[in-house]
């Protein structure tokens, strides 16, 4: 399976009004955070905006719609940024 096909698995994974960070991903599917965001690049058919940096602060691509979108499902936020804490989705063991 490539890298863009898990980092899409990873993606659909995470709930409405819950994120992962890019390192989140990356330690699941074994690579680094620039890959998870290189192969995020090339995919447009997943709910981008759950993908966020460690520190929550979401994306800026999509014209800066990434923070309505978490506020609209629900997601957790201090100010601009998504409460990791409360947010960051926890996959099954």
């Amino acid at each position: 399976m490539s890298i863009v096909e898990e980092v899409r698995e990873e993606v659909l994974a995470i709930p409405a009004g819950s994120v992962a960070s890019y390192s989140d991903i990356g330690r699941r599917i074994g690579v680094g955070p620039r890959q998870v965001g290189r192969a995020m690049g090339l995919l447009d058919d997943v709910p981008w905006w759950r993908v966020v940096h460690a520190d929550g602060t979401p994306a800026t691509c999509h014209d800066g719609q990434a923070p309505e979108l978490l506020v609209s499902e629900g997601t957790p936020m201090r100010g601009m940024r998504v409460d990791m804490v409360q947010a960051r989705h926890r996959w099954a063991p």
